[in-house]
């Protein structure tokens, strides 16, 4: 009994010793000045930018590809703190290969730029696609060719990976978007929820905080339909009210619309056509503007014949994740490592 017992105290010892000595990447805390952000309404043209090196990066002259993982709504670069090791244990067990990863901070005043070009408040997209990708390419050792770049992010990140990725083939030449959001207007983003009766009664900050939808639809305005003569907000919208009855502004919803994935894919054929894999999930308890928008993104791709992949999870818009045994480690990692180049 005494000689079992240490055996399994030995194994066990065995057994934390190699969970301690997996190999850790490095996280570099930088940033980037860029002119494409610069504005007049407080957006800080200064963002904070998280890039995951992998292990024995410095002992090494190799180049490496790269993801751009986009955060959700309200977060910001530091979601690297609950991805870093899960990236140890994705290289370490072999479900991908050493790569790079950058999760720039996105977040603005407004919680967040849905990765867009707004008239106002900066040009995201651009400062993703364009900026982001050039300053790594100069400044680490990447491997500068579109078919070693992925791009993904979960929620409002998704959304961004998509639409980044349907207007920039020749950047980036993969996509996995985790449970992406507002890929068409459904459930509390359109005129048959209380959100936007709510929003015609609320007339400053601190009343639209108190508002977790009308503050996502105020972010669709200023990242969409930006308007410097239409205050408090300084944006428009696509359905107002006067009094009880709704106004529906068609100008304003189809700029909208413009800016929607789902409503983007007949004009973006030729470029979703052109990306290697493309990839999308949602938890099936996610509620229903996420279960139906994926649904209806991946049915009118089928419709339209692009080839895609697209999963129902058992799981929620937040949980099975960011987990050692959620989405990221066993489904997205191991995605672009098969689609993507490591070769130099």
């Amino acid at each position: 009994m005494k000689k079992c017992y240490w055996l399994i105290v030995s194994f066990l010892f065995v057994g934390f010793s190699v969970v301690a000595q997996i190999p850790k990447g490095t996280v570099i805390n930088d940033s980037i000045y860029s002119q494409s952000l610069e504005n007049n309404y407080g957006e800080s043209p200064t963002r904070a930018v998280s890039v995951y090196l992998p292990p024995a990066y410095d002992e090494s002259t190799q180049h490496y590809p790269v993801i751009y993982f986009l955060h959700g709504f309200t977060g910001d670069n530091r979601v690297m703190d609950y991805i870093a090791g899960l990236l140890d244990q994705a290289i370490a067990t072999n479900r991908i290969r050493p790569f790079i990863m950058v999760i720039p901070d996105e977040k603005t005043t407004y919680d967040g730029s849905f990765y867009s070009n707004s008239e106002l408040y900066g040009n995201w997209e651009d400062f993703t696609a364009f900026n982001l990708v050039n300053y790594m390419d100069k400044n680490y050792r990447t491997i500068a060719d579109k078919d070693s770049r992925g791009i993904t992010g979960h929620s409002m990140g998704g959304y961004g990976a998509l639409k980044i990725a349907m207007h920039h083939p020749d950047i980036f030449s993969s996509v996995y978007a985790l449970s992406p959001g507002v890929l068409t207007i459904v459930r509390e983003y359109g005129p048959n929820s209380n959100t936007y009766r709510e929003l015609a009664n609320i007339k400053t900050q601190e009343e639209l905080d108190k508002s977790y939808f009308g503050k996502v639809i105020i972010a669709f305005g200023k990242s969409w339909t930006p308007n410097p003569d239409n205050p408090p907000f300084y944006c428009d919208l696509p359905f107002t009210y006067e009094g009880d009855e709704l106004i529906v502004h068609k100008d304003i919803l189809e700029k909208w619309y413009a800016n929607m994935p789902l409503h983007m894919i007949e004009d973006y054929q030729d470029n979703l056509k052109k990306l290697k894999a493309i990839k999308l999930d949602w938890g099936r308890n996610a509620g229903d503007r996420f279960t139906i928008m994926c649904k209806m993104f991946s049915q009118r791709l089928e419709n339209v014949g692009i080839t895609h992949f697209a999963e129902e999870y058992i799981g929620t818009h937040v949980n099975n994740i960011y987990t050692a045994d959620g989405r990221i480690p066993n489904q997205m990692l191991p995605f672009f490592d098969f689609y993507l180049n490591f070769e130099e």
